[in-house]
C-alpha cells in the first residue's frame, strides 16, 4: 500500500445492522475517531429518528459529523465532503485512525473517491418549466420524468423533494450526461488507504431488527420529538423528509392512527435497508463481516491489510 496515503477504516452497510457499535469498537482497538457518514445525523434536533449514538453509546469515543448543521440548512454532498476530509487530515495528524461509520453511501463513495465537485451551468428558463410542470401535474409525474431520465439519480430522491429532481433533470438535460458519469468525470486518486466493512446477516434478522429498533424509538418519544419541530414543518421540509419523521408528521396531521404510522416507519425502513445493500453489494472492497465475531474479524484485517 501507498504509505503516503492516510489509512482510514469505513463500517458501511444497512440500518440496524450494528455498524455505530463496530465502528466504536474499532476506534477503541486502533486509537480511532467517529466520523458519522448519515446524511440524517447531521442535522441538530433530529435524534430519536436518525438513531444517533447516545454519550453512553459512544463510550469516550470522540464523534464527528453529528449535530453539524441546522435542520433548516440544505446540506449538500460537496458540504459533507470538505467536511469528512478535514476531520480525516485532523485525526490522521494527531497520530489517531479516521473511522467512517455510518450508511449514506453517497457520502462515503464521495469522501473516499475524492470527488471533485463541478456544478452544471443553471438553466433557469429550464427550472421554471419544471416546477410548473410539477405544480400543474403533481410531484409525482415530475418524479417520473427524472426516472425516465436518469434513474439512478432519481431512486436516491424522495418523490417530493422537488427542488432536487428539478434540479438533477436540469443537470441531464444541460450536460447530457447522467449524475454519476459527471461524478466519475470528476474523481481523482484517492488520498486515502481505505478498508471497508459491513456487517452480513440473515435478511430476516436484519427486518427483526428493524422492527426492533422501531418500537424502541416509538418507546423513547419520537412522536413528540417529531411534535417540537411541527411549528417549524415547513422550514425543515428537508430534514422531516427523513424516514421515522415524515410518517409521524402524517400522524400529527391526523392522517393515519398511531399503529398506522409505526407500521409504515418499519415498512419503509426495511426497503431502505434493501437499498443499502444493494448500493453496498456493489462495492467489491467491502469485507462482508459475520456479525457474531465482526470486531475479531475486522481487527485482523486492519492489522494485515492497513496497519
Amino acid at each position: 500500500m501507498n504509505n503516503n496515503k492516510i489509512p482510514v477504516v469505513v463500517v458501511a452497510g444497512a440500518t440496524a445492522s450494528g455498524k455505530t457499535k463496530l465502528g466504536i469498537e474499532i476506534a477503541r482497538q486502533f486509537n480511532g475517531e467517529v466520523i458519522s457518514c448519515d446524511s440524517m445525523q447531521i442535522y441538530k434536533k433530529l435524534n430519536i429518528g436518525t438513531a444517533k449514538p447516545t454519550l453512553e453509546e459512544m463510550d469516550g469515543i470522540v464523534h464527528h459529523g453529528i449535530d453539524i448543521a441546522e435542520p433548516t440548512e440544505e446540506f449538500s454532498v460537496q458540504k459533507f465532503c470538505e467536511y469528512a476530509h478535514e476531520k480525516i487530515k485532523d485525526i490522521h495528524s494527531r497520530g489517531k485512525l479516521p473511522v467512517l461509520v455510518g450508511g449514506t453511501g453517497l457520502y462515503i463513495d464521495n469522501v473516499i473517491l475524492a470527488t471533485t465537485f463541478t456544478a452544471p451551468e443553471r438553466n433557469d428558463e429550464l427550472s421554471l418549466s419544471l416546477r410548473r410542470f410539477a405544480e400543474e401535474n403533481g410531484n409525482d409525474a415530475l418524479y417520473k420524468i427524472l426516472l425516465e431520465e436518469d434513474p439512478e439519480a432519481g431512486a436516491k430522491l424522495h418523490p417530493n423533494d422537488v427542488k432536487r429532481i428539478i434540479r438533477a433533470i436540469e443537470t441531464v438535460r444541460t450536460t447530457g450526461k447522467s449524475r454519476r458519469e459527471l461524478d466519475e468525470l470528476s474523481r481523482g486518486e484517492s488520498p486515502y488507504n481505505a478498508i471497508f466493512f459491513a456487517i452480513d446477516m440473515d435478511r430476516a434478522l436484519l427486518y427483526e431488527r428493524i422492527n426492533k429498533r422501531v418500537d424502541i424509538m416509538i418507546e423513547d418519544g419520537l412522536i413528540d420529538e417529531v411534535k417540537s419541530l411541527y411549528p417549524q414543518r415547513k422550514a425543515l421540509k428537508t430534514a422531516l423528509s427523513a424516514i421515522g419523521y415524515r410518517e409521524s408528521l402524517a400522524y400529527l396531521k391526523g392522517l393515519t392512527t398511531l399503529f398506522e404510522a409505526t407500521e409504515l416507519i418499519k415498512r419503509n425502513s426495511r426497503r431502505y435497508a434493501k437499498r443499502q445493500l444493494t448500493w453496498f453489494r456493489r462495492n467489491k472492497d467491502i469485507h462482508w463481516l459475520n456479525a457474531l465475531n465482526a470486531t475479531d474479524e475486522a481487527a485482523k484485517i486492519i492489522k494485515e491489510k492497513l496497519l
